[in-house]
């Protein structure tokens, strides 16, 4: 069942369609499997630059596992779509700082909302320069609630001057295709978020 959000999604493409004009669009991604069926849906439509940061995964042998799973997704799909990519900082103090005070709240709650504004914030600052939108692979989760996402991405669009692409890509089986995709190209499905509180 589509939702209001994935609706204005549809009518964004139809209108992009429409105009035969090819936008860019900085999606960033949390890992792999998130992006593999967001990539193979906005790549129809978008030229991709995907913005690989995630300054909370912990430990580093973590994030450059997940960080080399992603350059390899790439290389398949842009046999089909060329796309580019950008490795964002590593800096997991960043994190620390945002979330500190919340280190023990449980997941999905204040910590993770600081956590989406974190990386939402940078990928915003990052397109504004350059890109037509910005979006994030996040909404793909079932574990993530795309309406905060959205909320934030709407409201940095705002302050950035520069278009959110509204989504909840777990719609219409987003989740499941990419669950299917994962396993269809033997990658790396991670336990747990990322962050170290987020392991137990």
């Amino acid at each position: 069942m589509a939702t209001k959000t994935h609706l204005l999604l549809e009518d964004i493409i139809q209108e992009i369609t429409t105009n035969k004009k090819v936008p860019k669009l900085l999606l960033h991604s949390c890992c792999a499997p998130c992006s593999s069926y967001v990539l193979l849906y906005l790549s129809q439509y978008f030229k991709i630059t995907v913005f690989f940061y995630n300054p909370n995964i912990m430990p580093i042998l973590e994030y450059q596992r997940r960080l080399e799973d992603q350059k390899g997704l790439l290389t398949f799909i842009s046999s089909k779509y060329p796309i580019n990519f950008i490795e964002g900082d590593y800096d997991n103090d960043s994190f620390l700082e945002q979330i500190k005070g919340l280190e023990m709240e449980p997941e999905g709650h204040k910590r993770c909302l600081k956590c989406y504004l974190l990386r939402l914030t940078k990928t915003a600052q990052q397109a504004s320069n350059n890109y037509d939108y910005f979006a994030t692979t996040l909404t793909v989760s079932p574990y993530k609630n795309a309406k905060i996402i959205n909320e934030i991405g709407t409201s940095l669009e705002k302050e950035f001057k520069i278009k959110y692409l509204p989504s909840d890509f777990k719609k219409r089986d987003g989740y499941k295709k990419s669950i299917d995709l994962a396993k269809k190209h033997n990658l790396y499905r991670q336990q747990y978020c990322g962050c170290q509180f987020s392991i137990k």
